[in-house]
């Protein structure tokens, strides 16, 4: 069975820094592309940032580059969001999602699992 149990998620002033974690369990990190998605009330999830389970390789929204770094612990099957120089308009709940694929943008499908999500505040 398939679990994503996000965590990490808080209220921080802008500038600020999070770290979001995703501990997988039903498969091995190394086995699906993973994804960190968003949402706010009256807007489409989001792709942030997705990390390939075949090379590592990484995508980033546009909003988010030289910001946010994903990253993946294959020992403790968990995927990370390291989120910096954090703003107000990054403010949402963050999903993890798997499998995802990487096109010109995080694509899920209606095969993806998702976790619960974990709120980001991001707030003077």
């Amino acid at each position: 069975q398939v679990q994503l149990v996000e965590s990490g998620g808080g209220s921080v002033q802008p500038g600020g820094s999070l770290r979001l974690s995703c501990a997988a369990s039903g498969f091995t990190t190394d086995y699906y592309t993973i994804g960190w998605f968003r949402q706010v009330p009256g807007k489409e999830r989001e792709g942030v940032s997705c990390i390939s389970s075949s090379d590592g390789k990484t995508y980033y929204t546009d909003s988010v580059k030289g910001r946010f770094t994903i990253t993946r612990d294959n020992a403790k099957n968990t995927v990370y969001l390291q989120m910096n120089s954090l703003e107000p308009e990054d403010t949402a709940v963050y999903y993890c999602g798997a499998p995802v694929t990487i096109l010109t943008t995080c694509v899920f499908g209606r095969r993806t699992y998702w976790g619960k999500g974990s709120l980001v505040t991001v707030s003077s």
